[in-house]
């Protein structure tokens, strides 16, 4: 082997290494972590996949909203982000599905999706004052790392909006090839979540999936998404009315049971009620997880 062959086959290891660790190591940018971050662990378990953080409604709603639920204090949010929010609308065979889009919309290094539940729709993804400032953060969030963050109408939460979402990851994994897509379903919103997880085409695409005060669905233990071990996260409120707590920890459980190591967290805010998970939950800690994960 000549000196220049050589050469060339050691630049090529060490580029490959520095790029493969480069890939490895990607994680989000931080954004206002000390403000988002769970006020305290109570107790944890299962090796830290459980955790029981401490949520109080007069600290985490009256003390930092400027108008309790309906406006956060100024700190937790950073509104330059709107100069890389855009509203678009794609043609889907499903039809036409109308969603915001901030960051970059080819080269992203990472796509998030947020699924609103009954009752939502698109805007609620990308309102930087309510739920403490935390659609904020993941805008930012996303735009600091160089990827991609998308909020869109949901049809229904049966087949019709299952095939439009579907569409929409298509869509994006194609103008961002190797980008992993999260999807983050808040309430009724879940359906949606494990109704993708059967879908073994988009399943190739996501890197995880983020049920925030949602619902359970037992065929995910039979899904292509556990197969191929995509990343759940569970963020529930104990005193969640609509979806009770037991039972979503009881999933989880049964999770851990069919794969002792499978890639599952759950996080139980202490007090909490349905809409908690959404206002509490911390974005960039979840997403590093997962995509350390995949």
């Amino acid at each position: 082997m000549s000196f220049l062959s050589i050469a060339r086959f050691c630049f090529f290891c060490i580029f490959s290494v520095l790029w493969n660790a480069g890939a490895q190591g990607f994680e989000l940018a931080a954004h206002k972590d000390r403000l988002f971050a769970y006020p305290a662990v109570l107790s944890s378990s299962d090796g830290g996949a459980y955790r029981v953080v401490d949520y109080q409604e007069m600290r985490d709603i009256n003390g930092r909203d400027a108008v309790p639920e309906r406006r956060v204090d100024g700190r937790y949010v950073s509104t330059g982000v709107r100069r890389a929010q855009q509203e678009l609308a794609l043609q889907t065979e499903a039809g036409t599905l109308r969603y915001f889009a901030v960051g970059k919309t080819r080269g992203a290094s990472a796509i998030v999706l947020y699924l609103h539940g009954q009752g939502g729709n698109r805007r609620q993804g990308v309102n930087d004052f309510t739920f403490g400032g935390n659609f904020n953060r993941i805008k930012n969030l996303m735009v600091k790392s160089g990827g991609l963050y998308l909020s869109p109408d949901v049809a229904d939460f049966e087949a019709l909006g299952t095939r439009q979402i579907a569409a929409l990851i298509s869509h994006y994994a194609a103008s961002s090839p190797g980008a992993r897509v999260f999807v983050a379903c808040g309430s009724m919103g879940g359906a949606l979540c494990w109704r993708l997880a059967q879908d073994g085409q988009t399943v190739r695409q996501l890197g995880g999936l983020l049920l925030l005060g949602s619902m359970w669905n037992e065929a995910f233990l039979q899904s292509p998404a556990f197969a191929a071990r995509v990343p759940v996260f569970f963020g529930h409120g104990s005193a969640d009315r609509v979806f009770p707590v037991g039972k979503q920890e009881a999933f989880f459980r049964k999770i851990r049971s069919a794969s002792a190591d499978y890639p599952v967290r759950f996080v139980r805010f202490e007090t909490g009620t349905h809409g908690t998970p959404i206002r509490m939950t911390d974005w960039r800690e979840t997403l590093n997880w997962m995509l350390a994960k995949r």
